[in-house]
């Protein structure tokens, strides 16, 4: 099942839309929540950062594309950045580990989200939304 989820800095949800088969490409699902009733909403002058799985809009900030991204390719070279899509990708790739640490707390928490559902995917959906 692919979720869209939203955090803070602090490791808050904010907003959770499960229900979408894993095919399904990140861009679509954004999308969908900001068409939906309960919409996704990006407060004005806010941003959030967002993979590489979708594209710079107003409101989202995702990494430059081939460029140096994650955090052990800098420690490895020992390198400063040398442009400023290298010390954006930098500083995104530090802001971003919140994002990844937060899912691995809830994995860790829930074993059941560590690997594939035995349920349909209604049966995902409601139990995620419970």
């Amino acid at each position: 099942m692919n979720v869209m989820a939203a955090c803070d800095s602090n490791m808050r949800f904010l907003y959770v839309l499960p229900g979408w088969e894993g095919s399904s490409s990140d861009s679509r699902v954004l999308r969908n929540a900001l068409e939906r009733a309960d919409r996704f909403e990006v407060p004005l002058g806010k941003y959030y950062l967002v993979d590489a799985g979708y594209t710079n809009g107003p409101g989202y900030l995702a990494p430059y594309r081939s460029t140096r991204y994650h955090l052990k390719e800098w420690a490895a070279q020992g390198n400063n950045p040398t442009n400023y899509k290298e010390l954006f990708n930098l500083r995104h790739s530090k802001e971003w580990n919140v994002i990844e640490w937060t899912f691995g707390l809830l994995k860790k928490r829930w074993a059941i989200l560590r690997g594939p559902s035995f349920y349909g995917i209604k049966v995902q959906v409601y139990t995620f939304k419970s």
